[in-house]
């Protein structure tokens, strides 16, 4: 029986971490919520860590927002990603947990990377200013993993997602990312009988996205990969893996998409005199391509399950 720590159980990836393992014979979960574990509190993991016999540790805890959150609170950003990083994965080699798997974002490439955007890219150039505490907080966090394992001998792994979406995730008004800003825009104007709805930019930029259970799938997949193979296909300098559909849509047939899913009936327009952001951001995804694994879900699928997701979540308000 592996024992098996999700650090950030109660979000969106550590919950479809959930629903993919409990799905599988020989692990046993071992889950922590806030009020019973404060991952910023170093003594408090090191005990949590001392009195438990962990094998395996899913790091998928940390704080994170749109665009707006990420410029109000940067030093809460960087702050609290680094000490839950720094905490868990300290603690985990202290015990003698031997694999871990690091969560985090594709943030952690530089503005002007070249489309799309390899594993080689980390560290080239500049980071995006208005995300770069926490994509530096990221980029610490595989640095951690791979010192380690260079010092060590461990075995802990990244995996750098694109944009995630689906159950559970964050559909509030002002720190949200894109599209559960949308899905909970367009319902409400549904609701209103608003005559349209207005979507920032100019609907030309270009993003890619990944469902969430698609992306605890790749996760565990590539937990599970042999050592040996790990080893071959990474570099002890370069050791985190992309995770993404290689597939991205712009912004205008996103919104148009989830209008649809939504049965909003009004016009969509687009407000130019409002930044666009980089005017792409895709992921190359053939490292994990090769490793065998692909992504599952179509994204007008799996909108449709955020939407479902997003209404029952309405319901309990």
């Amino acid at each position: 029986m592996q024992n098996v720590f999700i650090a950030g159980h109660r979000g969106m990836v550590g919950s479809a971490l959930i629903r993919q393992l409990e799905e599988r014979n020989g692990i046993n979960l071992i889950l922590r919520d806030r009020s019973q574990l404060n991952l910023l509190d170093q003594n408090a993991v090191n005990r949590f860590f001392a009195e438990n016999k962990i094998d395996q540790v899913y790091l998928a805890a940390a704080k994170v927002g749109g665009i707006h959150a990420n410029n109000t609170y940067p030093a809460e950003f960087i702050y609290q990603n680094l000490m839950i990083e720094c905490n868990v994965i300290h603690a985990a080699h202290q015990t003698n947990v031997n694999r871990l798997l690091l969560l985090g974002s594709s943030c952690i490439y530089p503005k002007f990377a070249d489309q799309p955007m390899k594993e080689s890219s980390l560290l080239t150039g500049i980071l995006e200013p208005t995300n770069e505490p926490y994509a530096i907080a990221k980029i610490a966090g595989i640095k951690l993993c791979e010192s380690y394992n260079r010092q060590y001998g461990r075995d802990y792994r990244a995996v750098m997602p694109t944009n995630l979406y689906g159950p559970q995730d964050n559909y509030h008004p002002e720190n949200s990312h894109v599209i559960p800003a949308l899905i909970r825009r367009f319902h409400e104007a549904k609701i209103n009988n608003d005559y349209e709805v207005v979507v920032w930019g100019t609907g030309k930029a270009m993003r890619e996205f990944l469902y969430v259970d698609d992306m605890a799938a790749a996760s565990i997949y590539v937990m599970e990969t042999p050592a040996d193979y790990y080893i071959q296909v990474t570099k002890p300098m370069l050791s985190h893996i992309n995770v993404g559909t290689g597939i991205d849509c712009t912004i205008r047939e996103l919104a148009e998409t989830i209008g649809e899913v939504t049965e909003f009936e009004g016009k969509v327009t687009f407000d130019d005199t409002k930044p666009d952001g980089t005017m792409r951001k895709l992921l190359d995804t053939d490292l994990l391509t090769k490793m065998g694994w692909r992504p599952e879900m179509a994204l007008k699928n799996g909108l449709g399950r955020a939407y479902d997701d997003f209404k029952n979540m309405s319901k309990l308000e």
